[in-house]
Order: structure tokens, then sequence, then C-alpha cells
């Protein structure tokens, strides 16, 4: 069944059932990535560029990971989603948040965990009206509250502390989501034997 004739429930459903990983793991070694920086590197220009190329690289590694977790980003073959649009709208949307980021990072360099991993994380709300699942609302308050507190907490180890709790974040919300996705494997197979 293509778009055209699938309706915008059948397609969210479709959305939904799927294990939605690849972006999470991009996610997790970008920060990672961030994080080792944060604790190796001495250099303000250094965090900084090490912070703005590994997370404006998730979106590339989510595509080159989704090869491997079976979501095929690049599959031309696959039936168009409209929710695919709308997921990459979000994904774009917290690309163009670096419009904050940069003239706040002009002005204090340290605070880039803070605007860019708030920022980058608000994504996770669509996703959850999407999937209709709490991981997303869960994923994006956590990493919002957490994020602020440290960054005030620990002002001198915001390279190091920030990105390593957005790690921790993702990893909850990967093992999360895969849970989820079992589930729903569960639920749909428990449909077809009855």
């Amino acid at each position: 069944m293509t778009a055209s004739t699938s309706s915008l429930a059948q397609q969210r459903t479709q959305f939904a059932s799927r294990r939605l990983l690849a972006m999470p793991l991009a996610g997790t070694l970008a920060w990672a990535v961030v994080g080792v920086a944060g604790l190796t590197l001495s250099s303000p220009l250094q965090l900084v560029w090490t912070l703005y190329l590994s997370t404006g690289s998730i979106v590339y590694l989510g595509m080159f990971f989704s090869r491997f977790t079976g979501e095929h980003f690049l599959d031309r073959t696959k039936p168009k989603n409209e929710f695919d649009t709308l997921f990459f709208s979000t994904v774009a949307m917290s690309l163009l948040v670096y419009a904050l980021a940069i003239p706040f990072a002009l002005t204090d360099y340290t605070s880039l965990p803070l605007t860019v991993g708030v920022l980058t994380g608000l994504m996770w709300l669509p996703l959850s009206w999407i999937i209709r699942h709490w991981v997303g609302v869960f994923h994006a308050v956590a990493r919002t509250v957490l994020v602020l507190a440290a960054w005030y907490a620990f002002p001198a180890q915001r390279f190091v502390i920030i990105p390593f709790l957005i790690v921790g974040l993702y990893v909850a919300t990967i093992l999360i989501l895969e849970y989820r996705w079992r589930a729903v494997r569960q639920q749909s197979a428990d449909s077809e034997l009855a």
C-alpha cells in the first residue's frame, strides 16, 4: 500500500511500528565524542569544533546506522510515509537552533553544551506524539532539566558532565525504544494469530 492509498492513521501506525534506534544510536555516539573531547582536549576552540562537528553529524550517522537497525532511511523502494517527512522536519528544526547557540557561544563558549543539548533534544516531543508513547516526552523533559541543572552545578566541567548525561539519557531511551518495539512486534504477531 502506498502513501497515496494509505490513510494518515495507517501511515502513523506503520511509522510507529519501526524500531526507531538509528537516530538515538547516532546521538549517543556523537555526544560520547563530545564528552571524551571534554576529558582530553584543553583548547576551547577544539572543544567547540568537536561539539559542532559531532552533533552536526548526527543525521548522517543516523542514516548510516539505519542500514543496520532495519530502518533504511535512504531506501527509495519503501512506500512514502508522511510521518517520515514530519520526523525529518523535526531533525531540520533541531539543526536550525544553532542560530541561537552560535551567538551565545561567541559570548561564552561553555554555553554550547546547554544550548545545543537542550535545543536539539526538543525533537523528541513530536516523536512521542507520532508513536503514541511516552519515551519522547521522558527524553526531552529529562534532558532539559538535567542539562540545565548540570550546567549550573558543574561550570568547570560543562563539556564533560553534560555530554555524558545526554549519553546516559540516550542509553535509557534506546532500551525503552527497544522494549517498545518488541512489544509492538509481539502485539502484531498475536493479532495475526487471532
